[in-house]
């Protein structure tokens, strides 16, 4: 979600501002998708979900955002309307390195039941020309919401390929977790540990984006999980389009 602003760099043409005025910078975009999805399960129960999203990057390599997206009463967040995302962030750069931490809280709007949690995390990238390669990690301690803790260990690349406005995306992860609650720890982890992976393609022009995403994990639909919040029927392979624009 990180795209260049010009703002700043306009009104430091037209006006005086101190050093450390002009190291701040604001970043908005909206988007929409067919399929809100995250680690292989669905957020919006299958169906079109918006999202619109604001950033603002300080000095220090710190930076403040909030997202909200539709989840369309998914019975895997109790019914919620929204999901509201407030992070703190932190990155340096060396070279083509990259190191990023944050902590992040998953406010969902409209649920039956107290379904709010939080989370942190922290991933490492390198970029070499059109190509990149990242690791990342993101823990949730235990927490009544989510049935225990859960643990987040992804890979992830893309490729632009040279002279046009094109990008290969994939990443692969895998979730784990201690279950003090089985029924909502089902909402992250719908039958216990699981891999997802996805595959994709993007068009970039300008501050917009296409893509086209496909998505697959290793969660069996044929095992029975008493729990409403498992939403098996949208943990399997899934094809999603998503179109954002930043500005």
């Amino acid at each position: 979600m990180r795209h260049g602003s010009v703002l700043l760099a306009a009104l430091i043409g037209a006006a005086h501002v101190t050093p450390a005025a002009a190291q701040i910078a604001p970043h908005a975009g909206v988007e929409i998708t067919t399929d809100e999805r995250r680690r292989g399960l669905s957020w919006s129960d299958g169906e079109l979900a918006p999202a619109a999203w604001a950033r603002i990057d300080l000095p220090a390599g710190i930076d403040v955002g909030v997202r909200a997206t539709g989840t369309r009463g998914d019975p895997r967040h109790g019914g919620a309307d929204a999901v509201i995302e407030p992070t703190l962030g932190y990155n340096r750069t060396a070279g083509g390195f990259r190191l990023d931490g944050f902590v992040t809280g998953h406010l969902f709007s409209g649920a039956r039941a107290s379904l709010d949690y939080g989370e942190v995390g922290a991933g490492a990238s390198y970029s070499l020309g059109p190509i990149e390669a990242g690791a990342e990690a993101r823990y949730a301690p235990s927490q009544s919401a989510i049935g225990g803790d859960n643990l987040y260990l992804g890979v992830r690349g893309r490729v632009g390929i040279p002279a046009t406005p094109w990008t290969l995306t994939a990443s692969a992860g895998r979730s784990s977790g201690s279950v003090d609650d089985a029924v909502r720890a089902a909402r992250l982890r719908p039958t216990g540990r699981y891999h997802d992976w996805s595959v994709g393609l993007q068009h970039i022009t300008g501050p917009l984006t296409l893509a086209l995403v496909y998505t697959g994990t290793d969660i069996s639909d044929d095992v029975a999980v008493p729990s409403p919040y498992a939403g098996l029927n949208h943990a399997g392979d899934r094809i999603a389009a998503r179109a954002s624009f930043g500005f």
